[in-house]
Protein backbone atom coordinates (compact mmCIF):
# COMPACT_ATOMS: atom_id res chain seq x y z
CA UNK A 1 0.00 0.00 0.00
CA UNK A 2 0.98 3.62 -0.52
CA UNK A 3 1.16 5.63 1.88
CA UNK A 4 -1.07 8.51 1.17
CA UNK A 5 1.03 12.52 1.39
CA UNK A 6 -0.23 15.86 2.03
CA UNK A 7 1.95 18.46 1.63
CA UNK A 8 1.36 22.25 1.64
CA UNK A 9 2.82 24.14 -0.96
CA UNK A 10 3.17 27.83 0.96
CA UNK A 11 4.65 29.45 -1.86
CA UNK A 12 5.46 33.09 -1.31
CA UNK A 13 3.36 33.62 1.60
CA UNK A 14 3.78 34.20 5.16
CA UNK A 15 7.05 35.75 7.42
CA UNK A 16 8.98 33.53 9.91
CA UNK A 17 6.06 34.71 12.71
CA UNK A 18 2.86 34.31 10.64
CA UNK A 19 4.94 30.61 9.79
CA UNK A 20 5.37 29.82 13.20
CA UNK A 21 1.78 30.63 14.49
CA UNK A 22 0.08 28.23 11.57
CA UNK A 23 2.09 25.32 12.20
CA UNK A 24 1.80 25.86 15.83
CA UNK A 25 -2.11 26.44 15.07
CA UNK A 26 -2.24 22.85 12.52
CA UNK A 27 -0.17 20.82 14.80
CA UNK A 28 -3.06 19.50 17.09
CA UNK A 29 -5.39 19.34 14.30
CA UNK A 30 -3.54 16.36 12.39
CA UNK A 31 -1.47 14.69 15.05
CA UNK A 32 -3.74 11.71 14.44
CA UNK A 33 -3.45 11.66 10.81
CA UNK A 34 -2.64 8.49 9.30
CA UNK A 35 -1.25 10.17 6.17
CA UNK A 36 2.33 11.82 5.95
CA UNK A 37 1.83 15.71 6.70
CA UNK A 38 4.34 18.11 5.05
CA UNK A 39 5.00 21.73 4.97
CA UNK A 40 6.66 23.47 2.59
CA UNK A 41 7.61 27.32 3.59
CA UNK A 42 9.25 29.93 1.67
CA UNK A 43 13.48 29.47 2.68
CA UNK A 44 13.33 32.44 5.23
CA UNK A 45 10.85 30.55 7.18
CA UNK A 46 12.42 26.65 7.16
CA UNK A 47 14.36 27.70 10.46
CA UNK A 48 11.54 28.72 12.28
CA UNK A 49 8.83 25.83 11.26
CA UNK A 50 11.82 23.46 11.47
CA UNK A 51 11.88 24.70 15.28
CA UNK A 52 8.52 25.05 15.81
CA UNK A 53 7.61 21.33 14.70
CA UNK A 54 9.57 19.54 16.68
CA UNK A 55 7.83 16.75 19.08
CA UNK A 56 4.94 16.67 16.05
CA UNK A 57 4.20 14.33 13.15
CA UNK A 58 4.68 16.96 10.67
CA UNK A 59 7.86 16.85 8.41
CA UNK A 60 9.22 19.87 6.51
CA UNK A 61 9.39 20.94 3.09
CA UNK A 62 11.61 22.88 0.83
CA UNK A 63 10.46 24.88 -2.61
CA UNK A 64 13.57 24.66 -4.19
CA UNK A 65 16.45 22.85 -4.34
CA UNK A 66 19.91 23.24 -6.25
CA UNK A 67 22.14 21.00 -8.19
CA UNK A 68 24.98 21.37 -7.05
CA UNK A 69 26.75 21.79 -3.01
CA UNK A 70 28.09 24.76 -3.17
CA UNK A 71 29.30 27.64 -5.76
CA UNK A 72 28.67 31.15 -7.31
CA UNK A 73 24.96 30.58 -7.28
CA UNK A 74 23.25 33.05 -6.26
CA UNK A 75 20.09 32.79 -4.59
CA UNK A 76 19.85 29.37 -4.53
CA UNK A 77 19.83 26.75 -1.81
CA UNK A 78 21.89 23.74 -1.39
CA UNK A 79 20.63 19.96 -0.13
CA UNK A 80 22.94 20.27 2.57
CA UNK A 81 21.72 23.69 3.92
CA UNK A 82 18.32 21.96 3.85
CA UNK A 83 19.45 18.60 5.45
CA UNK A 84 21.14 20.55 8.24
CA UNK A 85 17.82 22.27 9.05
CA UNK A 86 16.24 19.33 9.26
CA UNK A 87 14.08 19.45 5.94
CA UNK A 88 12.88 15.72 4.24
CA UNK A 89 11.44 16.49 1.05
CA UNK A 90 12.00 19.09 -1.54
CA UNK A 91 9.60 20.26 -4.26
CA UNK A 92 11.63 20.32 -7.80
CA UNK A 93 10.02 21.70 -11.31
CA UNK A 94 6.76 23.08 -10.09
CA UNK A 95 5.02 25.04 -13.06
CA UNK A 96 5.29 28.21 -11.46
CA UNK A 97 9.05 27.68 -11.77
CA UNK A 98 8.92 26.56 -15.10
CA UNK A 99 7.17 29.43 -16.23
CA UNK A 100 8.37 32.39 -14.10
CA UNK A 101 12.24 31.46 -13.71
CA UNK A 102 13.45 29.12 -17.05
CA UNK A 103 13.29 25.92 -15.32
CA UNK A 104 13.62 22.96 -17.53
CA UNK A 105 13.27 19.02 -18.15
CA UNK A 106 16.71 19.31 -17.61
CA UNK A 107 17.40 21.43 -14.58
CA UNK A 108 14.43 19.32 -13.10
CA UNK A 109 16.13 16.18 -13.38
CA UNK A 110 19.73 18.10 -11.85
CA UNK A 111 17.73 18.81 -9.19
CA UNK A 112 16.04 15.90 -8.54
CA UNK A 113 18.40 13.56 -8.89
CA UNK A 114 20.91 15.48 -6.61
CA UNK A 115 18.62 15.82 -3.80
CA UNK A 116 17.98 12.61 -3.83
CA UNK A 117 21.72 11.57 -3.76
CA UNK A 118 22.38 14.27 -1.16
CA UNK A 119 19.16 12.60 1.32
CA UNK A 120 16.24 14.67 0.21
CA UNK A 121 13.33 13.31 -1.05
CA UNK A 122 12.14 15.44 -4.07
CA UNK A 123 8.35 16.03 -4.97
CA UNK A 124 9.07 16.07 -9.13
CA UNK A 125 6.02 18.43 -10.62
CA UNK A 126 4.74 17.82 -13.92
CA UNK A 127 1.40 18.92 -16.12
CA UNK A 128 0.01 20.98 -18.55
CA UNK A 129 -1.30 23.61 -20.18
CA UNK A 130 -4.94 24.58 -20.91
CA UNK A 131 -3.74 24.42 -24.68
CA UNK A 132 -2.53 21.26 -24.31
CA UNK A 133 -5.70 19.87 -22.91
CA UNK A 134 -8.18 21.54 -24.96
CA UNK A 135 -5.79 19.64 -28.03
CA UNK A 136 -5.78 16.10 -26.13
CA UNK A 137 -1.96 15.58 -25.61
CA UNK A 138 -1.60 15.66 -22.47
CA UNK A 139 -0.88 12.22 -21.62
CA UNK A 140 2.04 12.76 -24.41
CA UNK A 141 3.03 15.75 -22.98
CA UNK A 142 3.39 14.70 -19.25
CA UNK A 143 4.69 11.47 -20.16
CA UNK A 144 7.42 13.25 -21.70
CA UNK A 145 8.33 15.29 -18.60
CA UNK A 146 8.14 12.21 -16.56
CA UNK A 147 10.66 10.12 -18.84
CA UNK A 148 12.83 13.49 -18.63
CA UNK A 149 12.85 14.27 -14.98
CA UNK A 150 13.41 10.52 -14.28
CA UNK A 151 16.40 10.17 -16.72
CA UNK A 152 19.36 8.44 -14.95
CA UNK A 153 17.22 6.74 -11.83
CA UNK A 154 17.07 3.67 -11.12
CA UNK A 155 14.01 1.94 -10.71
CA UNK A 156 14.55 1.57 -6.63
CA UNK A 157 15.19 5.52 -6.77
CA UNK A 158 11.83 6.16 -8.19
CA UNK A 159 10.30 4.04 -5.69
CA UNK A 160 11.74 6.95 -2.73
CA UNK A 161 10.98 9.85 -4.50
CA UNK A 162 7.16 11.44 -5.00
CA UNK A 163 5.51 13.11 -8.12
CA UNK A 164 2.66 15.45 -8.20
CA UNK A 165 0.53 15.59 -11.26
CA UNK A 166 -0.46 19.74 -11.51
CA UNK A 167 -2.41 20.53 -14.52
CA UNK A 168 -0.98 24.27 -14.99
CA UNK A 169 -4.33 25.95 -15.96
CA UNK A 170 -5.56 24.55 -12.07
CA UNK A 171 -3.31 26.02 -10.25
CA UNK A 172 -4.35 28.71 -8.49
CA UNK A 173 -7.60 29.64 -10.50
CA UNK A 174 -9.70 27.62 -8.32
CA UNK A 175 -10.22 25.25 -11.45
CA UNK A 176 -9.66 21.58 -10.68
CA UNK A 177 -9.57 18.81 -12.98
CA UNK A 178 -12.36 16.84 -12.60
CA UNK A 179 -11.63 13.72 -10.32
CA UNK A 180 -11.41 11.37 -13.22
CA UNK A 181 -9.44 13.61 -15.48
CA UNK A 182 -6.79 13.94 -12.50
CA UNK A 183 -6.53 9.81 -12.23
CA UNK A 184 -6.70 9.22 -15.67
CA UNK A 185 -3.69 11.44 -15.73
CA UNK A 186 -2.02 9.92 -13.05
CA UNK A 187 -2.52 6.46 -14.63
CA UNK A 188 -0.87 7.55 -17.65
CA UNK A 189 2.21 8.86 -15.75
CA UNK A 190 2.22 5.67 -13.59
CA UNK A 191 1.79 3.57 -16.68
CA UNK A 192 5.06 5.44 -17.83
CA UNK A 193 6.82 4.72 -15.35
CA UNK A 194 6.12 1.14 -15.60
CA UNK A 195 7.26 1.10 -19.05
CA UNK A 196 10.42 2.34 -18.13
CA UNK A 197 11.43 0.83 -14.83
CA UNK A 198 8.48 -2.07 -14.56
CA UNK A 199 5.39 -2.56 -12.69
CA UNK A 200 6.60 -2.59 -9.28
CA UNK A 201 7.99 0.32 -9.30
CA UNK A 202 4.78 1.97 -10.98
CA UNK A 203 2.62 0.38 -8.22
CA UNK A 204 5.11 1.61 -5.68
CA UNK A 205 5.26 5.11 -6.98
CA UNK A 206 3.19 7.78 -4.74
CA UNK A 207 1.44 10.47 -7.46
CA UNK A 208 -0.05 13.06 -5.29
CA UNK A 209 -2.82 15.65 -7.75
CA UNK A 210 -2.35 19.17 -7.00
CA UNK A 211 -4.03 22.33 -8.55
CA UNK A 212 -6.70 23.29 -6.77
CA UNK A 213 -7.44 20.68 -4.36
CA UNK A 214 -9.30 21.88 -1.12
CA UNK A 215 -11.53 21.17 1.72
CA UNK A 216 -14.48 20.90 -0.11
CA UNK A 217 -13.46 18.42 -2.87
CA UNK A 218 -10.31 16.34 -1.43
CA UNK A 219 -12.71 13.59 -0.53
CA UNK A 220 -14.30 12.85 -4.39
CA UNK A 221 -10.20 13.54 -5.50
CA UNK A 222 -8.62 11.08 -2.81
CA UNK A 223 -11.28 8.20 -3.31
CA UNK A 224 -9.58 7.72 -6.74
CA UNK A 225 -7.78 4.79 -6.77
CA UNK A 226 -4.44 6.12 -8.39
CA UNK A 227 -4.28 9.50 -6.33
CA UNK A 228 -1.98 8.99 -3.51
CA UNK A 229 -2.48 12.44 -1.94
CA UNK A 230 -2.29 16.24 -2.90
CA UNK A 231 0.26 19.11 -3.25
CA UNK A 232 -1.80 21.69 -1.72
CA UNK A 233 -1.49 25.57 -2.24
CA UNK A 234 -3.87 28.16 -0.79
CA UNK A 235 -5.53 25.75 1.28
CA UNK A 236 -2.24 24.76 2.99
CA UNK A 237 -2.32 28.32 4.56
CA UNK A 238 -5.84 27.94 6.91
CA UNK A 239 -5.16 25.32 9.22
CA UNK A 240 -8.08 23.66 9.22
CA UNK A 241 -8.70 23.45 5.77
CA UNK A 242 -5.27 21.41 5.53
CA UNK A 243 -6.32 19.69 8.41
CA UNK A 244 -9.62 18.53 6.87
CA UNK A 245 -7.27 17.64 3.54
CA UNK A 246 -5.41 15.27 5.91
CA UNK A 247 -8.40 14.10 7.74
CA UNK A 248 -9.83 12.83 4.38
CA UNK A 249 -6.50 11.75 3.35
CA UNK A 250 -6.12 9.27 6.37
CA UNK A 251 -9.36 7.26 5.42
Amino acid sequence: MRKHIIAGNWKMNLTPNEAKALVEELAPKVQNSNCEVVVCPPAIDIQAVSEAIKGTNIQLGAQNVHWKENGAFTGEISAKMLLELGVKYAIVGHSERRQYFGETDETVNQRAKYALTSGLIPIICVGESLEIREAGTTNDFVSKQIVAALNGFSGQQVQSLVIAYEPIWAIGTGKTATSQEANDTILAIRNTIAKVFGKETAQNTRIQYGGSMNAKNASELMAMENIDGGLIGGASLKAEDFATICAVASK
